[in-house]
């Protein structure tokens, strides 16, 4: 037996549906800057990158490789 009338159930629905787009829209929004928390990982990150790569060094192709990411990353502005 259904407990809520169809007016109910279209409504929750309705409700549902703009809660998930408004937490869509949230998460879309909290991520566009980047936080403290965030830049220290990527300085952790680069870290780890410069260990790496004096414990095996790159060969020219990848080189030229982080070279593009990097351009790419500093036209996005990140």
């Amino acid at each position: 037996m259904n407990t809520h009338s169809g007016v109910q159930q279209k409504m929750i629905r309705v409700v549902a549906s703009a809660l998930l787009v408004l937490g869509g829209a949230l998460v879309g929004v909290g991520c566009e800057r980047e936080g403290a928390v965030e830049k220290a990982g990527k300085k952790v990150d680069q870290a780890v990158e410069d260990v790496k790569d004096k414990i095996n060094p790159e060969g020219p192709v990848e080189k030229a490789g982080k070279q593009v990411d990097k351009a790419i990353d500093d036209v996005k502005g990140k």
